[in-house]
């Protein structure tokens, strides 16, 4: 019968023993292994990182100065099957304070042995490679018991006789004095190197300027040329859309044209068609009918004709009778008229001026209403004049122009009357 052990990764199992008394060991890291009662021994080491921080006190440097180092190394076992069983051998049923004290001690001795090699300056200012050297001298006598150093550093180097202060104070006041003059020629070379400076960046910034105007000039340049480029291209591509949509309509309008000719032959042709139908149409309905009632109307015509010219010459003969009639009877009626108006032209002689007077006064209200007949529809009757005096001239004007008028009506001179002379000439 038996157990089953199990480790963490932090530790090793160390499986010892077995069957016919073998001492043959087994290393588990991390896992299990299988254990017989009283005949198997099962023991653990850790494998956890180890701190340890080394001391040196009052220890002679290679001039012979007592200085005190402390440190601080980080070591584990390491998991190798070969180097694990070295550290099995030496430290195997220890704690991990004895395991320490066994490193411990180890790294202390190594580091008392290289002090004595150092002068305090090589200590002192570099402590990097005292640190290098402790872990490389080191590094093969802990090795051989299967630890490995991962780390180990300086943490502090000081002495009791002041003898790193003073080293310090002239090494400070070195650099101090050092600092000074770095300061003073730092701003020499400051103040040339930004004089310098600005006039590189002076230059720089010129030729940036120049450069920039330069590359904007050509942006501008290749602006106007894409610009003009792509102007040509849509001037080129309007141009020849509007060459094609006109050819593309030209097209269409041959193919239109082509269809009305078309058209226009069936409609010739059709009409050809209805011009022979109504061509023997007609002849069926019309000339053949309008031939014999051409006959007939012929015929009647010519009676029609002869009755015409028979009754032409009794018509005639009748106007001529009546004629004569109304020739005597007109001849009779133009005597008797002479013979009225002779009377009446003799009645008027004897009458004398006043008579003729007479008459033209009583003709006038008559001549007036014809005349006047176009002013009935006018309702006012205005004389434009610039002088008040103009009005009478205006009327008289007028009167002087009745008589005129009067003798153009009726023959009849009443600038010859007497007393009409009086009217329209007062002075006379």
């Amino acid at each position: 019968m038996g157990n089953c052990h199990t480790v963490g990764p932090n530790e090793a199992l160390v499986v010892s023993g077995g069957c016919c008394g073998s001492d043959e060991k087994g290393y588990t890291v991390g896992g299990w292994a299988w254990a017989w009662w009283f005949l198997t021994d099962i023991q653990k080491i850790t494998l956890e990182i180890m701190t340890l921080q080394p001391k040196c006190e009052d220890v002679e440097t290679a001039e012979g100065v007592a200085i005190t180092v402390t440190g601080v190394a980080q070591v584990k076992v390491m998991t190798d099957n070969e180097l694990l069983g070295y550290a099995c051998e030496q430290f195997l049923g220890k704690t991990v304070a004895e395991i320490k004290s066994v490193i411990l001690q180890t790294l202390e001795g190594h580091l008392r042995s290289i002090l004595g090699t150092l002068t305090v300056e090589q200590i002192y200012q570099d402590r990097d490679q005292f640190a290098k050297l402790v872990r490389e001298v080191a590094s093969p006598d802990v090795g051989r018991m299967g630890i490995e150093i991962l780390s180990f550093t300086i943490k502090d180097v000081y002495d009791k006789v002041d003898y790193l202060s003073s080293l310090g104070k002239s090494q400070t006041a070195a650099v101090q004095r050092d600092a000074d003059i770095g300061v003073a020629e730092a701003e020499r070379d400051a103040g040339i190197r930004e004089a310098e400076c600005k006039k590189e960046m002076m230059d720089v910034k010129f030729q940036a300027d120049t450069k920039m105007a330069d590359s904007k000039r050509e942006l501008e340049m290749q602006k106007a040329a894409f610009n003009q480029e792509v102007n040509t291209k849509k001037a080129e591509a309007q141009l020849a859309y509007e060459l094609q949509a006109a050819k593309e309509q030209q097209k269409i309008r041959l193919e239109e044209i082509e269809i009305e000719v078309v058209q226009r032959k069936k409609q010739i042709s059709i009409e050809e068609k209805e011009i022979a139908r109504t061509d023997k149409e007609l002849i069926a309905t019309v000339k053949r009918p309008a031939e014999a009632e051409a006959y007939k109307m012929e015929q009647l015509a010519e009676a029609q004709k002869i009755k015409t010219v028979l009754t032409a010459q009794a018509e005639a003969e009748k106007i001529k009778r009546i004629g004569e009639a109304e020739a005597g009877s007109i001849e009779a009626v133009g005597k008797a008229e002479a013979e009225r108006m002779r009377l009446k032209a003799d009645a008027y002689q004897q009458y004398g001026e006043a008579a003729k007077t007479a008459l033209v006064l009583e003709a006038l209200p008559k001549i007036a209403k014809k005349v006047a007949a176009p002013l009935a529809r006018t309702s006012e009757i205005v004389i434009l004049t610039g002088e008040g005096g103009r009005v009478t001239g205006e009327v008289n004007r007028l009167l002087a122009e009745l008589p005129v008028s009067v003798n153009a009506l009726t023959g009849v001179d009443l600038s010859k009357i007497p007393l009409l002379q009086k009217m329209t000439n007062p002075q006379a």
